[in-house]
């Protein structure tokens, strides 16, 4: 019995070697692109955060900072005027005369806070600021935590945030941002281009507890024996307040499509101007 062999004509095998020739190009160009793309973001990345820092402000003295590292092997230094700690914490100095004795806090009273921001990098920038106001339980445990650090059953969310009087300002070049702010956060957008080492206009000058905390109270009655005891607690009592402030920036450079990029925030970059709108 014979075997039949089939031979594969020239013409046959040059279309089968065309075809694995394409299908190795196709491999090798779309892996390059890959590479290329992987390495002209990171190189892009560097080029814009090179050297962008922000440092936040209060009543003239830096509360909390973070700025691109230029030597060393962290990528940020971020620091803050409480020892061993990246979170500055606010109204340190607040409650303190004169004489550097703490006072008990006055309902009612307008004390200063003035809070800015700085450009501490070496390239200009583009500016927001986010404000957190919460109530927390009054102890230890809960002191130096910021609201993403507070356990859940500190947060004491059945107390007004409004009672927490920081006044802003709005109209020495802050926008307030409606669609992102809610009764526990405030989010602003300084419209113009912060150049290095500048600062801006103040984003808020006091701070006041109000005064009808002290008003607000629930009752319990308790009847034994036909004698009813009435007990009266101040919701507020014991409550510790609490406002957190975070600042973010992007760079000048195609400040619009960064801002959306980093923040998901529509807003319209004037280049002549150097000023920034939001849309609504």
């Amino acid at each position: 019995m014979k075997r039949s062999k089939k031979h594969l004509s020239p013409a046959v095998i040059m279309v089968l070697f065309a075809v694995a020739i394409a299908m190795l190009l196709g491999g090798s160009i779309s892996g390059t692109r890959a590479a290329l793309t992987y390495y002209s973001e990171t190189y892009t990345s560097r080029i814009h955060l090179f050297d962008i820092g922000v440092t936040l402000l209060e009543n003239d003295e830096p509360v909390s900072w973070r700025n691109y590292a230029t030597e060393g092997s962290e990528l940020w230094e971020a620091g803050s005027n409480v020892e061993g700690s990246e979170v500055g914490r606010l109204l340190g100095d607040m409650l303190k005369d004169e004489a550097g004795t703490e006072q008990p806090l006055k309902l009612g009273v307008k004390y200063p806070e003035v809070l800015e921001v700085q450009n501490t990098g070496t390239i200009n920038q583009y500016v927001r600021v986010s404000i957190y106001k919460y109530w927390v339980r009054g102890d230890e445990d809960t002191k130096s935590r910021s609201a993403e650090d507070q356990p859940k059953e500190d947060l004491l969310h059945e107390l007004d945030p409004d009672m927490i009087d920081l006044h802003l300002i709005t109209d020495q070049g802050w926008l307030l941002d409606r669609d992102a702010t809610t009764d526990e956060r405030t989010v602003l957008y300084y419209s113009r281009c912060l150049d290095s080492e500048k600062i801006t206009e103040p984003f808020a000058d006091t701070l006041t507890i109000d005064e009808k905390i002290a008003t607000k109270v629930s009752e319990s009655r308790d009847t034994v024996n036909g004698v009813t005891t009435i007990t009266t607690t101040y919701l507020y009592d014991g409550a510790e307040f609490r406002i957190d402030v975070e600042v973010d920036a992007v760079q000048e450079h195609n400040a619009q499509d960064a801002i959306w990029s980093a923040w998901g925030r529509h807003v319209i970059v004037d280049e002549a101007s150097r000023t920034l709108s939001l849309v609504y």
